[in-house]
């Protein structure tokens, strides 16, 4: 029994020691003649030849001339097609033969691949005979000492190469650390690497790199400000909601139990004084008729009876028809003003012989009755384009109307209107005289005769809707000064009720009336608009606004 002195396998013939040799340790213990890379196999080797040294590999140094890197012997001797060492089954025969060719196993030849030299790495001893096999030990000595020796030398190097490639084949998986390639071998990573630093390279040589380059910073900045913008314009876009009452706050119901919960919350209101009124709110509510509560009346008739004994310096006074004033209450406070000044225009309405007899309705509705007209109004197809803006919904929400929510109420109403437009300044500091002549044209129009009309006149005419940006009120009257400047006179429905009932008293009415007047210096917004009633419609005349609305104008001045 034989034991290889390199990895202890053990070992019947010596035919078969010699082969054992020849594959399993010398074959598979190449080095690259171009460089410095050693402990691979044939095809290992051929592989990394043909991958990183493909320009060398017919040059001077021919890829057949593979050398082992033991030290052994240095001579390098080239294996022709003739001269291919002889194969297990070979040796077996010749060994049978018994002839003295036989080599031993110092003597032995590294198989290789048509054209690929190998070094001879064990040293020669003298060849056996067929005598001599059954010589003393010390015959034999030189061939044991020549394989422990070799064996010895390589024995570490044998040892970890068997470990290295005993590795699991996951350890042998090799990726690229610049994509997201994985290659089986490291030199097929090298070749992919190097693909990339040419790449590289040769974009950094490009002419068009730094157009390149500036063209995708440019594309990222205009992706970073359109994404900036949107992000302002939903901001704003928020913004604009919870100002006109279009968020999920709730309307007129909601905001009054909310006002009335923190009332309790800071003592003022007992809990027993709460249910009372949330029971009369929720009772006026379902009726949709004003609790008058916000109400105040006879502020006309106090007017006139106060130019009539005040106020010399006027030469003449117009006002409106008796219109009570409704002021803002804890429900639609900061948001129901549009809704109060149409209670105001419509009280008045009901008092004048023209319009009272064709309004079906004498009573005066509640703010959400009022947003369920409107909703009504839009069904029969007025101002699709003003319910495409409130998404066909005004109920239970705290959203602003203006001057096209007005027209469209008098429309369903059958009343006669107008939207005047004055969307720019037309005098001097940003103000507005023209709006002061129209509204004087407006109040004229009851005075038309020959004679001087007289100082004061209490007209039949409704009062006018003046819109401005977020706010509306009534003007309900004009004074003409003896310099002739005009000076309008307006109820406000931000004013509280008891502020109004000075009018009333003969004592605070001088001073109350100062609240009321506003000159042209007073009204400097960019725009105003002033919803006039004018007579009544007949059921074809409706039709026909109607299908006017759709592309609702208004009459601009100038």
């Amino acid at each position: 029994m034989l034991t290889c002195e390199i990895c202890a396998e053990e070992i019947m013939l010596e035919e078969d020691m010699k082969t054992h040799l020849l594959l399993s340790h010398l074959e598979n213990d190449m080095h690259c003649p171009l460089c410095s890379l050693s402990g691979v196999s044939y095809d290992e080797l051929c592989l990394h030849i043909s991958s990183t040294h493909p320009e060398k590999q017919h040059g001077a140094q021919d890829p057949a001339h593979l050398a082992s890197p033991s030290g052994c012997c240095a001579a390098t001797i080239s294996v022709t097609e003739s001269e291919k060492p002889p194969t297990a089954p070979e040796l077996s025969s010749q060994s049978s033969s018994g002839g003295d060719s036989c080599d031993t196993a110092g003597e032995a030849t590294p198989t290789a691949a048509p054209g690929v030299a190998t070094h001879r790495s064990l040293q020669p001893t003298k060849k056996r005979t067929p005598e001599s096999r059954g010589s003393s030990p010390e015959d034999t000595a030189p061939i044991t000492s020549t394989v422990t020796a070799q064996g010895q030398g390589r024995s570490e190097q044998s040892k970890a190469k068997q470990k290295r490639l005993s590795l699991p084949g996951k350890e042998r998986v090799f990726s690229c650390p610049m994509c997201a390639l994985v290659c089986s071998s490291c030199f097929s990573l090298q070749e992919h690497v190097e693909l990339h630093l040419q790449e590289q390279s040769s974009a950094q040589a490009s002419p068009g790199s730094d157009l390149k380059l500036a063209r995708r910073l440019q594309q990222e900045e205009e992706q970073r400000r359109q994404t900036e913008e949107a992000q302002q314009e939903r901001e704003e876009f928020k913004k604009l909601q919870r100002q006109f009452g279009l968020d999920s706050r709730g309307g007129y119901r909601s905001q009054m139990e909310r006002t009335m919960e923190r009332a309790v919350a800071r003592g003022v209101m007992a809990p027993s004084e709460f249910h009372c009124k949330r029971a009369e709110m929720m009772e006026s509510l379902s009726s949709g008729v004003d609790d008058g509560r916000a109400r105040t009346q006879g502020v006309l008739r106090a007017l006139y009876e106060y130019y009539q004994t005040e106020c010399r310096d006027c030469v003449h006074v117009w006002l409106s028809a008796d219109t009570d004033h409704y002021c803002s209450s804890a429900g639609d406070r900061g948001w129901g003003c549009g809704y109060r000044n149409f209670q105001m225009l419509l009280s008045s309405l009901h008092r004048i012989d023209t319009y009272a007899p064709h309004l079906q309705e004498k009573a005066m509705p509640n703010i959400p009755q009022v947003q369920k007209m409107i909703e009504e109004a839009w069904k029969e197809g007025l101002d699709p384009q003003g319910a495409s803006h409130f998404n066909q919904r005004l109920q239970g929400t705290s959203a602003w109307i203006g001057a096209t929510e007005i027209f469209t109420l008098l429309t369903s109403l059958r009343v006669r209107a107008r939207i005047i437009d004055f969307h720019q300044p037309t005098g001097p500091n940003n103000t507005h005289p023209q709006l002061f002549d129209w509204v004087s044209q407006y109040f004229r129009q009851s005075s038309r005769s020959s004679r001087l009309p007289p100082r004061l006149i209490h007209t039949s005419l409704p009062p006018l809707y003046l819109q401005h940006q977020g706010h509306s009120r009534a003007i309900v009257g004009l004074e003409q000064r003896k310099n002739g400047s005009l000076c309008l006179l307006l109820l406000d429905p931000g004013s509280s009720a008891s502020d109004t009932r000075k009018l009333l008293s003969r004592d605070t009415v001088s001073t109350a009336v100062r609240h009321l007047r506003k000159f042209p210096g007073s009204l400097k917004h960019k725009q105003y608009q002033v919803v006039a009633a004018q007579g009544m419609l007949s059921a074809e005349e409706k039709q026909i606004s109607i299908l006017t609305s759709r592309t609702l104008c208004a009459e601009r001045i100038p």
